[in-house]
Formats: structure tokens, sequence, C-alpha cells
């Protein structure tokens, strides 16, 4: 399993404006139905995840998180009907297969693209959804940007590829089609699935550096010590502005795929 390592949710929230847009457009994909049990797999620091309680008037939200880092700050917005648990996703869709545990919304924003063979996860998250249930998932597609190639390059140098182990951090990300196809199989005849460009205008190219630091870079960080990290990361800016250049500002054209899918063949009745 891919895993991004301990979060440090001050970081990932630098461009937290930027980053919140797509949770909000795969919030409008899904059908209310008040008092939904709903999950939302990957709740990070929970705000949003008590917002999307509030807004579709569920009965009880469950947010898992393996990060201690961004449940600390979840705790905050736990109420009695909004929970936070501490779970790798994948051992909670196991769980939950073998106690018969489903849900009405089973939501997942910006987490399943760290976990890999998306050939097996894709059932598995699809298992949690009730007969009548919705799927709603959006997940980073952008693994062709420099921003992700210098750092997979980086990671091959000798300089870091025998500090990292040989890892270099896979993106299991497949084509909307990809997803369209299984989800049909798997039982989800309504569905909406598309890749969208977000398009996140940053102060200059060197502000392209904070914005992978919150996310893709802390695989890395992970897996190396401060002084070696230190290191890729002066590397890595320093091959990054070679490739694009210095702008101010710069215009970060950010691919993602949203997907919403349903079991019912029809819309629920007002």
């Amino acid at each position: 399993m891919t895993t991004a390592g301990e979060w440090q949710p001050a970081q990932y929230a630098r461009f937290s404006d930027e980053r919140t847009r797509p949770f909000f457009d795969l919030a409008a994909l899904v059908e209310r139905r008040a008092g939904m049990r709903v999950v939302d797999l990957g709740s990070g620091p929970g705000k949003l995840t008590a917002w999307l309680h509030e807004t579709l008037a569920a009965g009880s939200t469950l947010g898992v998180d393996n990060s201690d880092a961004m449940l600390a700050e979840a705790a905050a917005h736990a109420t009695a009907d909004v929970r936070f648990q501490r779970a790798d996703i994948v051992e909670f869709a196991r769980a939950c297969a073998a106690d018969g545990t489903r849900f009405d919304l089973v939501f997942s924003n910006a987490a399943l693209q760290w976990i890999d063979d998306h050939e097996q996860l894709l059932p598995a998250v699809a298992g949690l959804v009730a007969p009548d249930g919705q799927l709603a998932i959006q997940m980073p597609a952008n693994d062709d940007h420099a921003s992700h190639r210098v750092a997979r390059a980086l990671a091959r140098d000798a300089r870091f590829a025998g500090p990292l182990g040989g890892y270099v951090r896979p993106d299991p990300v497949r084509r909307p089609a990809w997803y369209a196809e299984r989800l049909y199989r798997l039982g989800f005849p309504r569905q909406r699935v598309q890749l969208i460009v977000y398009p996140q205008v940053l102060p200059d190219t060197h502000a392209v550096v904070e914005w992978v630091k919150g996310s893709l870079l802390t695989a890395y960080r992970q897996r190396l010590n401060a002084e070696t990290y230190a290191a890729f990361l002066e590397a890595y800016e320093r091959a990054l502005i070679e490739e694009l250049g210095t702008n101010a500002p710069y215009f970060y054209a950010f691919d993602r795929v949203l997907m919403w899918a349903s079991r019912t063949l029809a819309a629920a009745a007002d």
C-alpha cells in the first residue's frame, strides 16, 4: 500500500482554498437524502467532514483517517453524530465486509490515490455502499505534470535511491473510463465520472514546491532523514524551476478525477 507518511496539517492547509474546491464540487454531485449514514474515507482535519454532515442533513457521519496529526485536529469537529476513527482504509473496508456494515453514502476526497492496486481497492470501497446507496470519490490525477515527474526522477537518482531503499512513489490512479466501466460491473448503473482541470494560479513557480510539500513529497519525507530530505527538497526545487522557468504568477493546471455513482436506477423522490 502507498502511504502519505505522517501528515503535517499546517503545511497541507497552506493552499486550503485551492484544495477544497474539488471537495465542494464532489459534494454537489451527491443526491441529498435526509438521515443518511455517511462515511468519509480520508477525512483529514475534519472540518469538511462536519460540513458535509450538516449540509446533507445526515443521520450520522464517520470520518476515517490513519493520521494521528489529522485526527487530533478533527477532534474539535466531533459531535454526537459526527465521529472520527483511526483506521487504514483497506482494513476498515475489510472489517465492514466481515460484519456487514454498509453506508448510504461512501465519500472520499483526495485520499484513495495513496492506496495501490485500484483493481482490488475499488470493489472493496464499493462494497461499503448500501443497496440503495451512493459513492462519491475525488482523486488527483496529475502524475504527468513536472511537479510529479521531477520527484520520480530524483527518487531514482543515485544520491537518493539508496536512502529511499529504491522507493519511488507510484501513481495508482487510472483513466476515468476505467473507473466508469468497473463501477457499472460492480452494480452502479447511474454514474458520473469525469476529469476536471483545476487551474491554480500560484504566486510564482516556487509556490509549486510548497504545494507538493503538503501532499506528494510527504511520502519521501517519511523515508529520509532530515538532512537527506533537505538535500532532496533543494534538488527538487532546482530541477523543477529549471524545467518550468521562473514565472510570477504561475498557472498550475491540476487534473482531478471526480466520480459519483448510485446503485439505484432512478433518482430518489424529494
